[in-house]
């Protein structure tokens, strides 16, 4: 990352701020702090990307089609960066994914694709990651102290266009998706919750059985989950036959 000042990021800051009161769709701001995140950070891309009601994370605001590519991996294998920032809500970097062990399939696919060091920042809402801000490089690369904090402060000022977003009486295409991931969420959370109990396992290991169900049926996670729920909940007939 360019040496990135905190005079730099005040200013920047402060001339998106403007985006908290102004009549810009929020879907405008949220390109716009990506577009100023990518050319004062000096990276070959920036993006972000919010969850779906498949807990999948879409990209909706990106300054380079890398992001379309770590979009794309991170679903493929169900594993990244992105996806560590997400599900562990706190920052996440990689200097060189040739060289990191932590994601083996997707590091070796992002690399053939020129995305060699990612940054990646939660995005909050309500208590709860939403989705993530990332910046990319095609080289390897170290990622400063004052460039995280840098990618922090520009990720809270999207998390504020959010919940303005989501608050507004007058729902967007966008708030109505992200809505939808938020209710999907929900009874994920119930399912994994029963499949931990019931099978002893972690909730990475429990979530990670649930899609796999619903990739093999083709049908949608929450529709699964549903049901796995549903038979956790004691029937009037079981309970009369104890």
């Amino acid at each position: 990352m360019n040496n990135v000042s905190l005079h730099d990021v005040r200013a920047a800051l402060g001339e998106l701020g403007k985006f908290r009161f102004g009549a810009m769709r929020v879907e405008d701001a949220l390109h716009e702090i990506v577009r100023t995140t990518h050319t004062m950070f000096g990276v070959d891309g920036a993006g972000l990307m919010l969850t779906d009601a498949e807990q999948h994370l879409r990209s909706v605001a990106a300054s380079d089609g890398r992001l379309q590519h770590l979009e794309e991996l991170q679903i493929e294998h169900a594993e990244g960066p992105c996806i560590a920032a997400f599900e562990e809500k706190q920052l996440v970097g990689v200097e060189d994914l040739e060289h990191d062990q932590r994601w083996p399939k997707f590091a070796a696919a992002a690399v053939s694709r020129q995305v060699r060091a990612v940054l990646a920042s939660p995005l909050p809402y309500n208590q709860d990651a939403v989705g993530v801000v990332a910046v990319v490089s095609e080289q390897g690369r170290p990622w400063s102290a004052e460039g995280e904090l840098a990618l922090l402060a520009f990720t809270d000022l999207a998390a504020l266009l959010i919940a303005s977003m989501m608050q507004n009486q007058e729902k967007s295409e966008l708030a109505v998706q992200l809505q939808g991931a938020l209710d999907s969420r929900r009874i994920i959370e119930q399912a994994k919750g029963v499949l931990m109990g019931r099978h002893g396992i972690p909730a990475r290991t429990a979530f990670e059985q649930l899609r796999a169900q619903a990739r093999a049926e083709r049908r949608k996670i929450a529709a699964i989950c549903a049901e796995v729920v549903d038979s956790a909940v004691p029937r009037p007939d079981d309970l009369h036959t104890r």
